[in-house]
């Protein structure tokens, strides 16, 4: 169960680009390394906190309202990347700890609905959740280190490599944002026609 329900974690947010695209986000916004480690917590422990509520049947949420939602959140933080530099500070990057573990709760919903669907063996329901948060947890800092090592990677042989590197570097965040934004809003609205077809389908079938 342990090896078994960490490979399952590992796996599933590392084929999950709504999450990584979240994170990538949070590592674009945010340049302080503490800043990072704190709101990164912050994120592992409200993902956290509704895995375990929702496996458990504490809380019970529609999985398809939930991933428009996380589909929402990286929209949210997109538009966040290309704002202006002159523009007041948002509550974002005042406190960007609040609204990555306001988030976490959403996603941990979705980290639910995959588990969900694997199942959970009756007798060893909690080594299961640990497992599979654990290995979450793994890929998502698995791939926080290869973001800093491209990143450390590029601040030192980009500018050596090409000069004007330094001035591409000032822009790749909102470069970055718009990629991720239209990326996140066409999983937006996608999942909103999956959301209002279901609906519809379900009205028709009950007529």
């Amino acid at each position: 169960v342990l090896t078994d329900y960490t490979w399952l974690g590992a796996e599933h947010i590392l084929s999950g680009p709504d999450h990584l695209l979240f994170v990538l986000a949070l590592l674009l916004l945010i340049r302080k390394r503490t800043v990072l480690l704190w709101t990164i917590s912050a994120f592992t422990l409200g993902h956290s906190i509704t895995l375990v509520l929702a496996v458990l049947d504490v809380i019970a949420i529609p999985q398809a309202p939930v991933e428009v939602l996380i589909a929402a959140s990286v929209v949210f933080l997109a538009a966040e990347l290309v704002r202006s530099p002159h523009a007041p500070p948002s509550l974002t990057e005042r406190r960007p700890w609040m609204v990555a573990a306001g988030f976490g709760l959403l996603h941990g919903l979705g980290f639910a609905g995959a588990l969900t669907k694997i199942g959970v063996p009756k007798g060893e329901i909690p080594l299961a959740l640990l497992s599979f948060n654990l290995g979450i947890e793994f890929g998502q800092l698995s791939f926080i280190a290869l973001v800093l090592i491209a990143a450390g990677l590029w601040n030192r042989i980009g500018p050596r490599l090409q000069p004007e590197a330094l001035g591409l570097r000032v822009r790749a965040r909102t470069v970055a944002g718009y990629a991720i934004g239209s990326v996140a809003a066409y999983w937006l609205f996608e999942r909103l026609n999956g959301v209002a077809g279901s609906a519809a389908f379900s009205g028709w079938t009950s007529t």
